[in-house]
């Protein structure tokens, strides 16, 4: 089913939403309620919790009203739905009334299975899954949300939008949606991306450490206070720091004449940073980055158990791990 469906498609039909990534549910039956009301603006929207669903309150909630013959109705939590409510409500969804646009919510997991197999068997019911987006799989999601809204983004750009906003969906697609607005019909890159999230605690943190790794003390230090000023918590820090010594510890072990794109899948990094490892690198050895992982560690218990100055605590980390980098 297209994110926004005709009213075509779900009047006199049965939407099957399953899954358990809940942004992903919620998108859905807004799109259904979002073409119910295109179609008629007076249209009613009933819900329930499928735990109170009988075939009497699903009549009641489907029934044409005063006001308007057209109804969307959303039963949430499908796993519960009473045992002797099963046969009514799989009645209704061989021929559900033309006028009515029925949502099924399905939270995922095993409970309520047979239901699912029953319905998904029926002509007049649509399936729409929304199953949980994996980290490995936030830059594609991000893909899609923009191509969604006819544009297209470089993967190195999706990738440095997940690292700077997280992995939060909604929070995705809302910056997906905002730059696909502000760089109308443009191709979005890794420098237009950084224009807009180059900004946020998790990039600020990376460039920290990729500052420190590369040897750039005086850098490193800069951007690190600027970091903590605008509000960057100390332990975003140390865990950019711990992924960049994890990072250079994979690529010094990694076959040589290895693709970047395997690289990158085997580093845990978007492909556009395995060029930033790479140079890195050359100034590193395993013993060196041992050390420097071993000063993190110190590092993230001294933050984490309430160092009295996490500023000092981190500025002696970066000069600790700009020094090894340079006594290689």
């Amino acid at each position: 089913m297209a994110r926004t469906p005709s009213a075509a498609q779900v009047l006199g039909h049965v939407v099957l939403v399953t899954g358990k990534e809940e942004y992903l549910s919620a998108r859905t039956v807004a799109s259904v309620r979002d073409a119910v009301r295109a179609h008629d603006a007076e249209a009613e929207m009933a819900e329930s919790p499928a735990s109170d669903l009988t075939l009497a309150s699903l009549g009641e909630m489907s029934a044409p009203s005063l006001f308007s013959s057209i109804r969307c109705v959303v039963v949430r939590g499908l796993e519960d739905l009473p045992d002797e409510s099963v046969d009514g409500l799989l009645a209704y969804c061989a021929a559900p009334a033309d006028d009515v646009a029925l949502v099924l919510v399905h939270s995922g997991g095993q409970k309520g299975s047979g239901v699912l197999t029953k319905l998904r068997k029926l002509g007049p019911v649509t399936e729409v899954k929304s199953e949980e987006v994996r980290a490995n799989e936030m830059p594609a999601f991000v893909s899609s949300e923009v191509a969604s809204h006819g544009a297209r983004i470089d993967s190195d750009a999706a990738a440095f939008l997940v690292q700077a906003v997280g992995t939060d969906l909604r929070s995705l697609a809302a910056a997906a949606d905002q730059l696909t607005n502000d760089f109308h019909g443009e191709h979005l890159t890794v420098d237009k991306v950084q224009r807009y999230f180059g900004g946020r605690a998790e990039a600020k943190s990376f460039t920290v450490a990729d500052a420190a790794f590369a040897g750039r003390r005086a850098v490193a230090l800069e951007e690190l206070r600027w970091a903590l000023d605008s509000g960057t918590s100390p332990v975003l820090v140390t865990s950019a720091m711990a992924a960049s010594a994890r990072s250079l510890a994979r690529y010094l072990g990694a076959p040589r004449g290895a693709r970047d794109a395997d690289l990158a899948r085997d580093l845990g990094v978007p492909p556009w940073k395995v060029r930033t490892v790479r140079d890195q690198s050359r100034s590193w050895n395993p013993e060196g980055i041992a050390a420097a992982v071993r000063a993190v560690a110190v590092a993230d218990a001294d933050i984490k158990g309430q160092a009295h100055d996490a500023s000092y605590t981190l500025e002696r980390l970066v000069l600790t791990v700009a020094g090894l980098r340079e006594s290689r």
